[in-house]
Parts: structure tokens; C-alpha cells; sequence
């Protein structure tokens, strides 16, 4: 099946919060700030061997250009300078049609006015090394003293065939901290003079965290 490529936005999660819809009840949501995306790099097919935009999010904010140059890694500060766009911390690449945008053109929020589901993607939280009852849901042994299995996976051997522990299994092991995408979230509202977008559920990531939205791939 060929990949279907949409236009992929940043900001950040600022947390959740409660709204109520028409008929009362309320609704579990996440609110997520979108300061403007600058297009910092317009791939084409004759040049690059195929069409995209490269974007940037999060002004790097300093008194003075040699404040902002000491921020930012040599490579990319001249990136941006050949751009002449203000330097940004983050920068993300989207495979589409390049005829609508040029070096320099700001994309803000109001992308996704009359769009009715959202594609979230982000770093999940980290939990650290986990057991498999916390991990993987395992339900573990008797909580009575006599027993000697509590909270541990249980025997994970085989018979004389294949004779070995097959590999993949659930064991104990670092849980969070994973690429994770959320799909079709429905867009409760859109703020353009707050740069936020409010969307129904949770995304992945901390308070904060960095996160990639774009137009539902499921959902139109």
C-alpha cells in the first residue's frame, strides 16, 4: 500500500484539562500550545529526489545574535542564516506537494480549523525497569505468605521442544520512553490568538514535551 504523506505540525503539551459539550457532560482533553512553524527548506524531486518542506518550532530566544549563535550548533545556525529565518531548537521534515510553500512562510494553528480528527505523535513517559505485572498487565501468584510467587513472570522455559526460551517474550524491562502515536483524537476547538489546539483524550509525553500533530490519516 503507498504511504499516504501529510503536512506534520509541532508544539507542545501543556496538560489536561475538562470541557463540557452541548448536552453537559464532560469531556477529558488535552491542550496543546502551537507556536507558529516556519518552513526553513523547500526539497524538490530535480534536486533532492523528492518533494518536501522542512520545518522549524521554537524560537531560540537571546538578547543578541552571538547570545543566539552560542544556543545553536554551528551546522545548523547556518541553516538557518542561508534561510534567513530566526533559529529554532527543533526541526521536522513533511513529504508533500511544495507548489503552496516557500522559505520563510509562518504555518500556524489555523491549519486545523474544520479539521475533525488529529494524528498526535510523541515520547511517551519514561517509567524506568518495570516487572511484567506493571508492564504487561500479568496478574501474578497468591499474595498469601505460603506462596514463594508473588509478582514475577512465572516459568518462561519450554519442553524438550524447541528446548529454549523463544525470543520476544514479555519480560521485565525498561517501560516509556517510546515513539508512540495516537490516531483520530477528535478537535474540540482551535484558539488562533492563544496558539492552542484542544483535542478530546491524551496524547503521549510530559508537561512540556515536544509533539508532532497532522491531519488524521484514518479519520477525514
Amino acid at each position: 500500500m503507498k504511504q499516504r504523506h501529510t503536512l506534520k505540525l509541532m508544539g507542545k503539551k501543556l496538560g489536561m484539562t475538562t470541557v463540557f459539550n452541548e448536552s453537559g457532560a464532560i469531556i477529558p482533553c488535552t491542550v496543546i500550545s502551537m507556536e507558529p512553524n516556519v518552513v526553513t527548506q523547500v526539497k524538490s524531486e530535480e534536486i533532492d529526489g523528492y518533494d518536501a518542506i522542512q520545518i522549524g518550532y521554537d524560537k531560540v530566544v537571546a538578547k543578541n545574535v552571538k547570545k543566539i549563535e552560542s544556543k545553536v550548533k554551528k551546522g545548523p545556525f547556518g541553516h538557518f542564516k542561508k534561510a534567513n529565518v530566526e533559529a529554532r531548537r527543533h526541526l521536522k521534515e513533511s513529504r508533500v506537494a511544495t507548489s503552496e510553500y516557500q522559505i520563510g512562510q509562518e504555518l500556524d494553528v489555523t491549519i486545523f480549523e474544520g479539521m475533525k480528527f488529529v494524528d498526535v505523535q510523541g515520547v511517551s513517559k519514561g517509567k524506568g525497569y518495570q516487572g511484567v505485572m506493571k508492564k504487561y498487565n500479568f496478574k501474578g501468584g497468591p499474595a498469601a505468605h505460603g506462596s514463594g510467587f508473588h509478582r514475577h513472570a512465572g516459568s518462561t522455559g519450554m519442553r524438550s521442544t524447541p528446548g529454549r526460551c523463544l525470543p520476544g517474550g514479555p519480560r521485565a524491562s525498561r517501560m516509556g520512553g517510546e515513539y508512540k502515536t495516537v490516531q483520530s483524537l477528535p478537535v474540540v476547538t482551535v484558539d488562533k490568538e492563544k496558539n492552542l489546539i484542544i483535542v478530546k483524550g491524551s496524547i503521549p509525553g510530559t508537561k512540556g514535551s515536544l509533539v508532532v500533530i497532522n491531519k488524521s490519516i484514518k479519520k477525514s
